[in-house]
Parts: C-alpha cells; sequence; structure tokens
C-alpha cells in the first residue's frame, strides 16, 4: 500500500483538474507511485487506478506507454540514452556504446548489483547539447564525453 504522504500528493494532483475528471490526474499519480515505490508492479498500479476510479487496464496502458514509466524493476540509477538521429550524429552512439562496455549490459538490462538500468531513449529535446542522457527520468545530463560519463558513475556511489 502507498504511504499516506503520496495520497496526498495524489489529492493535490486530482484538485487541479474539474470535478469528475480524476483519471485526468493519471500520469502525475503513476509518477509519484513510482517514485515512492521505485517502479510501477501490477498492485501499485491497481492502487493507482483505484484512487482514480477507473479500471486498471486504463493505468497500465498509460504506465506501459510511456518510457518515463517502468513496469518492471530498475536499478537504482535508471540511464536512459538518446539515440535519435541529432544525438546519434553528435556522440550519442559512442555513448550508448562506451556505457554498455563500461556496466557490462545492454539496453534494457540491469547490473548483477541492482545498481544500473540502462535504457534507450527517443528526443529528449537537447540536441544542440547532445549526447545526452537521463538519469532516473529527473536528471538531465548533456555533452556525455567518456570522460563525464565515468565522473557520472563515480557520482551514483
Amino acid at each position: 500500500m502507498l504511504s499516506e504522504a503520496t495520497y496526498q500528493k495524489f489529492a493535490r494532483e486530482v484538485a487541479k483538474y474539474p470535478e469528475g475528471r480524476a483519471r485526468s490526474a493519471v500520469m502525475a499519480c503513476l509518477a509519484l507511485a513510482q517514485e515512492e515505490r521505485g517502479w510501477l508492479a501490477p498492485e501499485t498500479i491497481r492502487e493507482v487506478a483505484e484512487y482514480l476510479g477507473i479500471p486498471p487496464i486504463a493505468a497500465l496502458e498509460v504506465a506501459s506507454f510511456y518510457n518515463m514509466y517502468d513496469v518492471k524493476p530498475t536499478g537504482r540509477y535508471k540511464l536512459t540514452v538518446c539515440t535519435n538521429l541529432p544525438c546519434a550524429l553528435s556522440g550519442g552512439s559512442h555513448a550508448a556504446e562506451y556505457l554498455k562496455k563500461k556496466l557490462g549490459i545492454d539496453f534494457g538490462e540491469t547490473t548483477a548489483d541492482q545498481k544500473f538500468t540502462l535504457m534507450e531513449g527517443e528526443c529528449m529535446g537537447a540536441c544542440g547539447d547532445a549526447p545526452v542522457l537521463l538519469v532516473n527520468n529527473r536528471k538531465m545530463c548533456a555533452r556525455m564525453t567518456p570522460a563525464e560519463i565515468d565522473r557520472l558513475l563515480s557520482e551514483c556511489a
């Protein structure tokens, strides 16, 4: 069960919408639930749906469509590398390969110590700062050379 603090945050999100439109807060509520739990297990998605008064499948459709939601466990640090064309042409592919080699995993995999999950992402809207990667869907890192990647990984200790 989600914490009372998270339910209070849900209530603040729902209050942003007109009466009877609680379902409009599904994205925000899923993000809050994931923030608390680390990922969206089926029972967590069901709990969010029940709170919002929508069918669980409606919440699952949102959670499984957007890559910011994790419907399976991830490492403590989820690193999403932009491999869209502008980033790829500006070193994104090299950054991705460097991370794969450094962590010993491929896209969609998690290190044995459960510390890192590596994901491939689409455009993050920072093409001028390529290559970019996103840490835990929150922190964007730009101009990720091998030296910058090494620095980031050491900060995630």
